[in-house]
């Protein structure tokens, strides 16, 4: 059975006009906006940091089931190393936030207000000051620029080491290894500065309110959605190819998992949205 999924012209003419229509509504909200333009850059600041985490959490889990000696994951690890490229991107929507941080091209950040560490101004502030030493620009400038270049880093080093394998494999094993130590490697430095960067993209942007629990919440969160993200591909692509005809990889139609839905969300969900007949598909 071929798994490779092509994008006909509907699904990309659909798919373009969603970006389109994002486009034109992004627009309208930086015009109608305030002079900093802060809800156009709080949504791309949230919308950055959600995506580059879920990008971020598909490269860790994928080092995290490779040292554990995980045999399963393999089915998933090429769509898992496809969402860590993410990181890229992310990294270059993030440099646009830092860059405005010392630009003054958003006020998103109390802390990066001028003199407010300084205790001659009159826009001192005692408790902002007191954490200038993690809160500064240029802390929130190096974690952003050398920790997610490291993540980047190694998304394409495991990538590559993939390919390797499927190339030229062997009894040896060698390269496996290789992907194990690499992986190993990248699990405590993962651990440790995505909490770091969590604490500088979000929670500081009210950063008189501190909590030692927000960065597992939020990794927590990323997980989640990471998990989401397959399984809606994985049921995307299986319906389009039972609608044109060919053998699904999920026994169509998936009567089971618009019920998990129905039953999960407590919302009368429309069958036809699955592709399910709805005289036959009632929960």
């Amino acid at each position: 059975m071929n798994n490779q999924f092509v994008f006909e012209g509907r699904q990309k003419a659909v798919l373009g006009s969603l970006i389109l229509l994002g486009i034109i509504r992004l627009v309208i909200t930086f015009v109608t906006d305030d002079a900093y333009h802060t809800r156009v850059l709080t949504n791309f600041l949230h919308n950055t940091v959600f995506f580059t985490g879920v990008s971020f959490m598909s490269l860790f889990i994928l080092a995290a089931f490779t040292t554990a000696y995980s045999g399963w994951h393999t089915v998933m690890k090429r769509g898992w190393e496809a969402y860590s490229g993410f990181l890229v991107v992310g990294f270059v929507f993030l440099l646009f936030l830092v860059a405005g941080v010392w630009m003054h091209w958003h006020h998103l950040y109390h802390w990066a207000a001028d003199g407010i560490t300084d205790i001659s101004d009159p826009h001192y502030d005692a408790i902002l000051a007191g954490k200038s030493g993690f809160l500064n620009k240029n802390w929130y400038t190096f974690g952003t620029v050398v920790i997610v270049s490291v993540w980047a880093f190694f998304a394409y080093r495991l990538r590559s080491l993939s390919l390797q394998e499927d190339e030229r494999g062997g009894d040896g094993y060698a390269i496996h290894r290789k992907i194990k130590f690499v992986s190993a490697i990248f699990l405590p430095i993962a651990a440790f500065t995505s909490c770091a960067m969590i604490w500088q993209w979000v929670m500081s942007i009210d950063a008189h309110w501190y909590s030692t629990m927000f960065a597992w919440y939020a990794t927590a969160s990323w997980h989640q959605r990471f998990l989401d993200v397959p399984v809606v591909f994985a049921v995307y692509a299986d319906l389009v190819r039972q609608r044109r005809g060919g053998d699904g990889l999920f026994p169509p139609p998936p009567r089971q998992l618009y019920l998990y839905l129905v039953r999960q969300s407590g919302i009368e969900l429309r069958p036809a949205l699955f592709g399910l007949d709805a005289q036959r598909y009632q929960a």
